[in-house]
């Protein structure tokens, strides 16, 4: 297609849309309920027109959740919406059998070369065998590494194909070194999770989050005290639990937190132990009690009750900031994720629990430091363009105003919002598995 018609689609595609509140309250009433079907599947379908299922259908990808549902969910819904989440299922299931072999890989390399790994998150859950293959998806492969071994690691990983493509003050970013042409685009024009999509590594020193200003660092909690070549695991169930925890607190500052990491944690909170709790609270980073573990197990406990005591989370209420305590008792996955559409000049600004923290918080939104405009370069040259559209090329003060005067929506989940006004169900490829084979195979797993 010309350029020129190419801009014009684009351009007809945006007037287009129904109204933002519209789209809004669609995105939001589909996450509750999803929300609750995870924690008490029920068994009738909601009764949705065609655009609520639509916004349904952008609503699971944007909370990671849709090759999940096709094995929890009761109900039968449109045929659109079981062919999608079915085909979601099986694009994950393989994905995460190269992602597996990949880590085979790694594991081989690395106990060659003497280097200690630790594979976080999504790879530590399936290692717990917290989700059997296909109910997970994992964007890409997070590896800890000591930061003495970085250099290395960088150099096993380039000896396997993989480039060093951006790096960020939190990780470097490993892409692979050839793709072919014809996947990139089948990969890019894909919506929701893409069996070959080129899986990417993000490779870390260390373990932290700015909430939003104030670094906090719990990378002597998570890497394992005596390591051994190749892969680790995480020290303990509760070393993976609060690493999720401070990653979920720092999604919930910038509102992009997913259903999936509440439905993580709410699995590994299972799991614990009186004991296991009671370290937690113990726990203390830069001499301070885990004040921002609040606001995340809030949410966590009001959508699955039985997950978190009841004891801890009266405990943390009296470690943790008035303002964000008073804010955590009311939040819902809605307000702090994609499902909420509007960008926010200064999302964060209840994180900072002193008048002079909120100050240099604005200050550093209005005029960033430069270490955060290179790592903003480095995710938009990453990221496909048509997620952040014109948005990614307004200079950054223009950016501020929009924020404060007009409350634009966000690139990233009005991308999966177009995406889902198209025909999802056209947009990946594999023979979707019938639910009921979905069914058995996850009871027999």
């Amino acid at each position: 297609m010309p350029r020129r018609m190419t801009a014009l689609r684009w351009q007809y595609e945006v007037t287009a849309l129904p109204p933002l509140p519209r789209i809004e309250l669609a995105l939001r009433q589909a996450t509750e309920l999803f929300a609750a079907e995870l924690q008490n599947p029920s068994s009738r379908p909601p009764r949705w027109s065609d655009f609520e299922w639509r916004m349904a259908h952008a609503a699971a990808v944007l909370h990671g959740v849709a090759p999940l549902l096709a094995g929890v969910l009761r109900w039968h819904g449109p045929d659109a919406w079981e062919r999608f989440i079915g085909q979601q299922r099986r694009h994950t299931a393989v994905r995460q059998q190269r992602i597996t072999a990949l880590l085979a890989r790694i594991d081989h390399e690395a106990r060659r070369a003497g280097i200690a790994v630790v594979p976080l998150k999504g790879a530590a859950l399936h290692r717990l065998g917290l989700y059997t293959g296909g109910e997970r998806p994992m964007a890409d492969v997070d590896l800890l590494v000591a930061e003495s071994d970085s250099a290395r690691m960088g150099q096993l990983l380039q000896s396997l194909n993989y480039l060093d493509t951006s790096v960020s003050w939190k990780h470097r970013v490993f892409e692979p070194r050839e793709l072919a042409i014809a996947v990139v685009r089948k990969a890019a024009a894909s919506f929701g999770e893409f069996a070959d999509r080129s899986i990417k590594i993000e490779l870390h020193s260390r373990i932290a989050e700015r909430l939003p200003l104030n670094t906090v660092d719990v990378s002597d909690l998570v890497f394992p005290p005596a390591p051994h070549p190749g892969l680790n695991c995480y020290p303990s169930t509760m070393a993976l639990f609060t690493h999720m925890l401070l990653h979920a607190a720092g999604s919930m500052v910038i509102r992009t937190l997913r259903l999936l990491q509440l439905h993580d944690l709410a699995l590994l909170g299972a799991r614990l132990r009186d004991d296991d709790w009671q370290q937690l609270l113990a726990c203390r980073v830069d001499h301070r009690a885990l004040w921002w573990a609040l606001p995340p197990l809030e949410l966590v406990a009001r959508y699955y009750p039985q997950a978190v005591p009841a004891a801890v989370i009266a405990a943390l209420r009296a470690r943790c900031p008035r303002t964000l305590r008073e804010l955590a008792r009311r939040q819902t996955i809605s307000q702090v994720s994609f499902s909420t559409l509007s960008m926010a000049a200064f999302p964060g600004v209840a994180w900072s629990p002193s008048v002079s923290g909120k100050l240099r918080y604005i200050l550093s939104r209005v005029i960033p430091a430069r270490e955060l405009q290179e790592t903003a370069l480095a995710v938009k040259t990453a990221d496909a363009a048509p997620v952040h559209g014109n948005w990614s090329q307004l200079p950054h003060r223009r950016r501020v105003l929009k924020w404060v005067l007009q409350h634009p929506p966000r690139p990233q989940p009005m991308h999966a919002v177009r995406c889902a006004l198209e025909d999802p169900a056209d947009r990946v490829t594999p023979p979707p598995p019938q639910r009921d084979e979905i069914r058995a195979a996850t009871r027999m797993s």
